[in-house]
């Protein structure tokens, strides 16, 4: 099963194969995406990186502190998506 990495302030020239380069000396990377704006198709400045359960957090470990293109990269764990849809309680 995969986990999946979050990283965020990507350049914005950053593509889904700069992703899987970036991760992949650390982990089993599965797929990669880069989050794009619905109107224009352009990057949302982040992205996601599905690695073997196994390696998530080694790679997180060691991509802390990375810079690519002169941006400090956000590195964590992605966090489940909420539901889309539903009331807000009441």
């Amino acid at each position: 099963m995969a986990r999946t990495i979050f990283i965020g302030n990507l350049p914005w020239a950053a593509t889904e194969d700069d992703l899987i380069g970036l991760v992949s000396p650390h982990a089993q990377v599965v797929a990669a995406r880069i989050a794009a704006d619905r109107e224009t198709g352009r990057s949302r400045g982040f992205g996601f990186v599905e690695v073997e359960d196994d390696d998530l957090e080694r790679a997180v470990d060691a991509l802390q502190n990375t810079v690519m293109g002169g941006r400090l990269l956000t590195i964590n764990e992605a966090k489940p998506r909420p539901p889309r849809g539903g009331s807000m309680g009441g």
